[in-house]
């Protein structure tokens, strides 16, 4: 089973929230905590609660209620581009040098390990 959670109109560069989401790609959730809550970058923040919002989301999905953070994985993690805010700085001689703030939107995917049994045929 498996749950998602967005984060939208997040007011960084998509390029900046990439950075971190390639760190825990195909990780374990509890390890991508891990290496989220000691990262300095202030993505690694906003993607830490997207996070948890997904696991809360597979929590909510399931009968029990209960998940185990161990046994789930970082299934997919994108970061797309949001609007473009454009503002416009003066600059010597009359010119006005442009200002692109970017923005993004943030999804991740979180499933339960799959354990993968080989049988023996002979």
């Amino acid at each position: 089973m498996e749950a998602k959670a967005v984060k939208r109109y997040i007011q960084s560069s998509p390029f900046k929230m990439r950075l971190v989401a390639d760190l825990i790609r195909g990780k374990s959730v509890n390890e991508a905590l891990n290496i989220l809550h000691f990262s300095p970058k202030h993505a690694s923040k906003v993607i830490e609660m997207t996070l948890r919002s997904a696991v809360s989301n597979l929590a909510n999905k399931l009968e029990s209620g209960r998940v185990d953070e161990k046994e789930l994985i970082v299934k997919k993690i994108f970061v797309d581009g949001g609007p473009v805010l454009k503002r416009m700085l003066p600059a010597p001689q009359g010119r006005a040098y442009r200002i692109r703030k970017r923005s993004n939107h943030l999804t991740i995917v979180v499933s339960e390990k799959e354990d993968k049994k080989i049988s023996n045929k002979n």
